[in-house]
């Protein structure tokens, strides 16, 4: 197969606050040096892209020594935490931003769709943007006009498609966004995670689309924390961490690396994490399953009874209250299995003593056997307008193994991976 996609120790740097380097002084200082062939000295004092941390400069490396290849008809899944530098990657093969160091090459017309509405003009019709990005792309108005009528179908916006796309909804904006960059027959498409914008039907047809295009020889290049979709649809996948690339292979691999990463993050004391967000009035300690003697379990039966506790403490003087709390349990690959909410028992809560312990109770664990991860939210009511303020939250802030289980007492162990319906079966 050929190489459609190459690139060679990419690198992108930034400066912290400011565009470009901000100042004439410091332009002039770069090409002073450039021109007598010698380092950028502003690359001498840049600091790693890690965005819990505070560096010690205001330059940072968005991406550093990034190398790899795509053949033609390949799907790279591109993944990594928040911040890893994932979005500028895009950016840089689109062109849309330029390299600090490093080489790209590109075989191929590429379509890209890196946030909701790029490329459309907010004051053209949804008619009037698909013959502007067909015509971008290079295609003729011939061309354009036998694949208008298929786009319009997919995006599902005909009723709307002679109304100026400013009066679209974000979702309307990405479906149609999406119909033009993946039927207007670029050799490659590159996805960011806009996808997650639209409802759960439009993303199960832009999987299927993109199979599709991959399957017709054209390369697509898709970002997502969606591990699922990722294993599902792509044939190779690399990870990115702090702006540079710790892994390449196939996409299960990935997956998997990138799983175990965070994993062992987790290991790590939750009153220490770092990658924690909210208000911080309140800080959870400690959050752990227990058996039904009150111990902490690491492993659980599927169907046993089990009880989830989150130790907390108060770090302001005052009364908090309002206060919700809610707990999404994931499955292995990030899908997201169930949620314990507070609010959907109706339940708030109002926080006066120093420190506490939140429970809940289930009588009956309906998880099958396998392994999952527990991310916490706790937040409170500020207004009706401004609606929930977080207080504290981290995602994958520890995993759980659940053991199977003979669930509904019938003698049978139950299958592995995923959610129980608690459920009664009759023959009428």
């Amino acid at each position: 197969m050929s190489v459609v996609i190459e690139v060679e120790n990419l690198s992108k740097q930034y400066r912290l606050g400011t565009v470009s380097t901000g100042t004439f002084s410091h332009d002039l200082n770069r090409w002073w040096h450039r021109v007598r062939g010698k380092q950028d000295p502003y690359e001498l004092v840049t600091t790693l892209n890690a965005r819990e941390e505070k560096g010690q400069s205001e330059y940072v490396w968005a991406l550093e020594d990034i190398n790899f290849k795509v053949n033609q008809g390949e799907v790279l899944g591109i993944i990594g935490r928040n911040g890893a530098g994932k979005s500028t990657l895009l950016k840089l093969l689109s062109k849309v931003t330029a390299p600090t160091k490093g080489n790209i090459r590109v075989n191929g017309r590429i379509a890209s769709l890196l946030e909701v509405g790029t490329g459309f003009h907010p004051e053209l019709t949804g008619r009037e943007n698909i013959f502007l990005n067909g015509a971008i792309l290079g295609m003729s108005k011939t061309e354009i006009k036998s694949k208008f009528d298929e786009i319009v179908d997919f995006s599902g916006v005909e009723k709307y498609i002679d109304t100026p796309v400013k009066r679209y909804s974000s979702g309307m904006y990405v479906r149609l966004a999406f119909g033009v960059a993946a039927h207007l027959e670029p050799e490659i498409l590159i996805v960011d995670e806009v996808l997650a914008v639209g409802d759960a039907e439009f993303q199960k047809k832009c999987l299927g689309k993109m199979k599709d295009v991959s399957g017709q020889g054209r390369t697509v290049l898709f970002v997502s924390h969606n591990m699922a979709a990722v294993k599902t649809l792509c044939t190779k996948g690399i990870i990115l961490k702090n702006g540079k690339m710790i892994f390449s292979g196939t996409s299960d691999a990935a997956c998997s690396k990138y799983l175990e990463s965070s994993e062992q993050n987790s290991l790590e004391e939750i009153s220490q994490r770092k990658d924690r967000h909210g208000s911080g009035e309140l800080i959870v300690t400690d959050i752990y399953f227990a058996d039904i003697n009150n111990r902490r379990a690491e492993d659980l039966i599927s169907g046993e009874y089990a009880k989830l506790k989150i130790h907390f403490k108060k770090t302001v003087p005052n009364k908090i209250s309002n206060v919700f709390l809610g707990v999404t349990v994931r499955n292995d690959l990030e899908v997201v299995q169930t949620v314990l909410a507070s609010d959907e028992c109706g339940l708030s809560f109002e926080i006066d003593s120093e420190e506490g312990v939140f429970e809940f109770e289930l009588p009956r664990l309906l998880l099958r056997a396998g392994r999952y991860s527990i991310s916490f939210l706790l937040s409170k009511t500020v207004s009706a307008i401004s609606g929930h303020l977080p207080i504290d939250r981290i995602e994958n802030s520890n995993y759980i193994s659940v053991e199977p289980g003979d669930f509904f007492k019938v003698g049978n162990i139950n299958r592995p991976n995923g959610f129980i319906q608690d459920m009664k079966l009759t023959l009428k």
